[in-house]
């Protein structure tokens, strides 16, 4: 069958949802998508991709590519994004969907990711970003949280600070490329980019650099944590609900 790729930018709210994944129990954010599609394009059976996200996770900036059949699809391709919208809870966008070569594939050929944490550091929370950042009530060294973020940068095997999933990854190795932390009034952003992802990772760095900033974990640890591909060596992992995955990035393709 003759089908037409699109290639979507899609950002949720992620608290009413169990991630990203369609659920046995529960529901995900693929499924409302899947079914917004289903309601214009009976043809289309599965969108595809590019990360998953845990309960509570937030996105602005997931990316997913979905076929439809060429014989379904009769508007013009600007429109498709606000066509979904319209089925769509308010909680969930499609930002763009634009046309994408036939060999385009959402997870596969994705470089990197960009995830931002948000942890608002005052004794009263800003009711505002409730739901979307993590309230730590207690003051944390910026310097210090700093300094050992530097040391999360290149390539490791980040073991250390993924959760346990039922299977063994194949590899634990990932390149990290940005650890930043910004300060704005009371709000501090966590800015960790990389190839790629393990389990909670980001959560686990996070909540490690917490840690460090309280004084409970020691500024010089995090090379002696990496190495010891162990999980209790690391700090907590940090709630879901100050997460987002903010950007998924792509090489440019040779014309």
């Amino acid at each position: 069958m003759d089908k037409l790729k699109f290639k979507l930018v899609i950002a949720y709210d992620g608290t009413a949802y169990q991630g990203w994944q369609v659920q046995k129990i529960g529901t995900g954010v693929q499924e409302k998508i899947e079914a917004a599609f289903g309601k214009m394009f009976p043809g289309v059976q599965r969108i595809h991709s590019s990360s998953r996200t845990d309960t509570g996770v937030h996105a602005l900036g997931m990316v997913a590519h979905v076929e439809i059949p060429r014989a379904e699809f009769k508007m013009p391709a600007g429109r498709l994004a606000l066509a979904l919208n319209a089925f769509l809870p308010d909680d969930i966008r499609v930002l763009s969907a634009v046309r994408a070569p036939a060999r385009f594939h959402a997870r596969f050929d994705a470089t990197g990711k960009q995830y931002r944490y948000f942890i608002w550091n005052h004794p009263a929370m800003n009711p505002l970003l409730q739901n979307r950042a993590w309230h730590f009530p207690v003051k944390l060294d910026l310097a210090k949280m700093r300094t050992a973020a530097k040391r999360f940068i290149g390539k490791h095997d980040f073991r250390s600070f993924a959760a346990t999933r039922s299977y063994e990854m194949e590899s634990n190795v990932r390149t990290m490329t940005r650890c930043d932390i910004k300060k704005s009034g009371a709000q501090l952003t966590f800015i960790i980019e990389g190839d790629g992802f393990l389990y909670k990772m980001c959560r686990g760095i996070v909540g490690t650099l917490v840690q460090v900033g309280q004084g409970k974990i020691p500024l010089g640890t995090v090379a002696a944590i990496l190495a010891s591909r162990d999980r209790r060596a690391a700090g907590m992992t940090a709630p879901a609900h100050g997460l987002v995955l903010w950007k998924v990035y792509y090489a440019r393709r040779a014309r």
